[in-house]
Parts: structure tokens; sequence; C-alpha cells
């Protein structure tokens, strides 16, 4: 057994990998696994249960709640933050001299506490959070969230200061990581983790197209109802949204349409097997922010993909997807796919192309910092 650790603290809990960002987590503790890294996992719950499946892959898993609501009323740390105080973490990492991994913003509470000064600290964006916020709070109609994440955009941009207490920050898209590192010079470029060793689509025809993400997400409700009304609307072509949680608003506007299905809450082997059967993955997102790993998904396990600019504005996915940014085209581009195959030769390309997407190439950036003196 190596006699190298890492303390990992997880914003959620990792298991079932499923949803954004836990999927980055779970198989990059998978990664870290196989390299013979003993990884101290720290998550806090919510909404998510307890999962044993994680002591396989972890040295130790210790799991916090996070604080009520109402305390973030009456801090000047974003909620998302100030929620993931627990005292119990820091004692734990006060245990030994072990590296911390930080995942994402939401986790830094104590990245610069005096405890752990001389810590070897290093933090994984997920996101540019405080944009994120920005966006939701343009975009929210409910004045009382509105409010909210207007409220936590501005406290993000505040504490963001707390990066410079890094020793290192990977960044997980491209164009976050040249954002960043303007900001803090030890910024740099790590791949998301998504568990795929090769890609899986299959040659020849679907008969629908698909849109899937967890719904209970904005970005993710603002993008089906944005297929509903925008696009198809307007075409007859069948089209398939799954995801969990479907609010009434979508269920009630995708009624009016034949080709248009809903398959709410589906299982984990249900999902699968619509991404696989697929012939088209229409996947639009009015956010910039972080990679989407539904994209990844759809890529590595499935047939066409028709994006706009910000699904893959410098990704270095632009070449394995098509482009439409408006519903006229997003029309046009569906329709003509749907009478194409999708071949070996396009399976070929897009192989390449996902190369640099490799779970155990990626490690190896961790693995190095980790072996290098401090």
């Amino acid at each position: 057994m190596s006699n190298q650790h890492l303390h990992i603290v997880a914003f959620n809990i990792p298991y079932p990998a499923n949803y954004g960002g836990v999927i980055d987590v779970y198989y990059k503790i998978a990664a870290l696994h196989a390299e013979g890294i003993q990884v101290h996992l720290h998550c806090f719950e919510y909404g998510r249960k307890r999962a044993a499946e994680l002591n396989a892959i972890c040295a130790s898993v210790n799991y916090y709640p996070r604080s009520a609501m109402w305390k973030g009323f009456l801090s000047d740390k974003p909620f998302i933050v100030q929620s993931r105080d627990a005292s119990a973490l820091l004692n734990n990492l006060k245990k030994d001299d072990y590296p911390i991994l930080f995942e994402g913003l939401h986790c830094c509470y104590f990245l610069a506490h005096s405890d752990l000064t001389h810590r070897r600290k290093w933090v994984r964006m997920h996101n540019n959070e405080p944009a994120y916020y920005l966006h939701l709070g343009q975009n929210e109609k409910k004045f009382i969230k509105k409010v909210y994440f207007f409220a936590e955009y501005r406290r993000l941009m505040k504490f963001e200061w707390v990066l410079s207490c890094a020793e290192k920050i990977w960044c997980i898209s491209p164009l976050e990581t040249n954002y960043y590192q303007h900001k803090y010079p030890q910024t740099s470029y790590l791949a998301a983790f998504n568990g795929h060793k090769q890609v899986c689509g299959l040659p020849g025809r679907g008969n629908y197209i698909l849109y899937h993400g967890n719904l209970e997400v904005n970005e993710n409700k603002e993008a089906a109802m944005f297929l509903v009304n925008e696009v198809f609307s307007k075409c007859t072509l069948p089209l398939i949204i799954a995801g969990n949680k479907p609010d009434q608003n979508l269920i009630t506007a995708a009624a009016k349409f034949k080709h248009i299905t809903i398959v709410a809450n589906p299982t984990e082997a249900t999902l699968s097997e619509l991404i696989q059967n697929a012939h088209i993955h229409y996947l639009p997102t009015f956010q910039t922010t972080g990679i989407k790993l539904k994209l990844l998904n759809a890529l590595f396990n499935g047939r066409f993909c028709v994006v706009n600019q910000n699904m893959v504005q410098n990704t270095g996915l632009e070449s394995c997807c098509h482009l439409a940014d408006n519903p006229q085209q997003a029309i046009d581009v569906l329709s003509t796919l749907m009478q194409e195959e999708f071949t070996s030769s396009e399976i070929s390309k897009r192989q390449l192309v996902l190369q640099q997407f490799s779970d155990a190439n990626e490690v190896k950036k961790i693995t190095r910092l980790l072996q290098s003196p401090y």
C-alpha cells in the first residue's frame, strides 16, 4: 500500500456519480486509488445518502452536515461556503500533515485558516462561481431567488481572494484556466474526470433527439424550456427530455406537442440506454462556466451532438460537435443530421479528440505534485 495520502474535501457525497461535479470528484478519487494514493474523503451531506461504495476507493470517509440556511444571512461569506463550516472537518484535517484538495470554492471555508497555514492546499475549481451566480440572478423570475443569487454573487466576488492561499489551483476548462491565471499564477488546467476509456457510440441511426440533465438545476430548466418553446414548437422532430424532477411548467409546455416526451427521474440504466440509442444529442446551454459533463457523456456514449457556442467555447471539443446558435439553425442542423448515418469514421475521429480527457493521464498531474517537494 502507498504511503502517499491526500485529503479531499467534497461539496457533496460523490456517489452515485450521476450529475455534474460529483462525476469529476468520484472518478478523480477512483483514478487516484488506481495510482495507489490513499484518499481521505470528507463530504457534506445533503440530498444524497451515505455511500458504502466509497469505502472501496478511499482510505477513510467522513461525513458532515451543512449549516442551516438562516446562518448564511448573518455572515459575509457566501452561503455555499458558510454552510460548509464544520468544525469537525477542521479538527480532522489537523490530525496529520497530508496535502488537502478542496473541491470547488464551496469547500474553501478553511483554506485561509491559521491552523492550516503551513499545509499543502490545492483547489479544484468546478466553475467560475461568481459568474455562474450572476447569470442565475439575471435570469431568475422569482424576486426572492433573484435577490439571493445576486447577494451570493457579490459575496463570492469578495470571498474569491481566498484562492491566493492555495499552492495550486486546477480549473476544469481552458476558458476558466485562462481567466484565473491572470489573477492567480499558480492556476493550471486539469481536464474533467469522467470514467470513460473509449468512445462507445453505436454506428447507424436512432429515431429521436435527446436532451438530458438534472432538471432541478435552473440552467437545465432554462435550456429544456428553450427547446420546447423555441425549437420543437416549430418542427415535428421527435424529442425526449430526460432528467430528475422536471417542474410542472416544463411538463405542461411539453404536453402540447405529441412529438415531445418527458422521461422523469430516469434510472441510471434507463438514461444510459436513452443516451446510446438517441440519434442526436441536442445540448444547448446559456452558461459558459465550467465544462458540461453531460456533453462528455454524450460524446463518449452517443451519436451526433448539436450544441451552441456557449457549450463548447474553448473546450477542445468543437470538432466533435455541430453548432447551432439560434432556433432556426438548430432546426436546420437537426433536420439534416436525422437523415445521416453515424459512422465508424466519426467514432475514430472522436476517439482521437477525447484522448485529452483520459483519467489515467490527468491524474498524473496530481500525483506528480503530490510527490514533489513543498
